[in-house]
């Protein structure tokens, strides 16, 4: 585990280390778009960085959303980067962890997410069939999409999830 490392929430002048974080992690993807609509979107969005002696190196975005005709508050877990020399050093569990906090004193009871099942499984996220994606995924990412249940939360209803403007891009959800 990495010693000596900040968690908070991010702050408007923390955007170039952010940027140049998601730029060495993936590096064959254009998440900056993403990343500074999400930036910007104010309070629908839990934004946390991981400091390390000054320096940004982990970052997470939680955005809240909705699942057509429920009422449970829910959110979407993406983007999460970790600067690519402190990988599995714990830095993304640790700012997983410090936003599921956040995320429950925000009384949010379920948290999707777009990943890799061999990742999040570690957090307790199981494949999730019931509410389905703004657009439908390919067929090699259906294991890909996963919830987990926070606290004492209902189960959501079933149907699509509904997501703000910053996620209604399809090419986030098809390529």
């Amino acid at each position: 585990m990495i010693s000596k490392i900040e968690i908070r929430e991010s702050r408007p002048n923390d955007i170039t280390g952010i940027e140049q974080l998601y730029v060495d992690s993936f590096p064959d993807e254009d998440l900056l778009p993403l990343v500074r609509e999400l930036q910007d979107f104010g309070q629908g969005v839990i934004s946390l960085v991981g400091i390390r002696e000054k320096e940004i190196v982990g970052h997470i975005s939680f955005t809240f959303c909705h699942v057509e005709g429920g009422k449970n508050r829910v959110a979407l877990l993406g983007p999460l980067a970790v600067t690519p020399p402190l990988h599995k050093q714990g830095i993304g569990s640790t700012l997983v962890q410090m936003a599921f906090k956040h995320l429950e004193n925000s009384k949010v009871g379920y948290v999707f997410v777009l990943g890799d099942p061999a990742y999040y499984s570690r957090f307790g996220f199981k494949a999730e069939d019931k509410v389905v994606t703004p657009y439908p995924l390919p067929t090699e990412w259906q294991g890909a999409w996963q919830s987990i249940r926070l606290c004492d939360a209902e189960t959501p209803h079933e149907g699509k999830l509904s997501v703000p403007e910053p996620w209604r891009q399809i090419a986030l959800w098809t390529s």
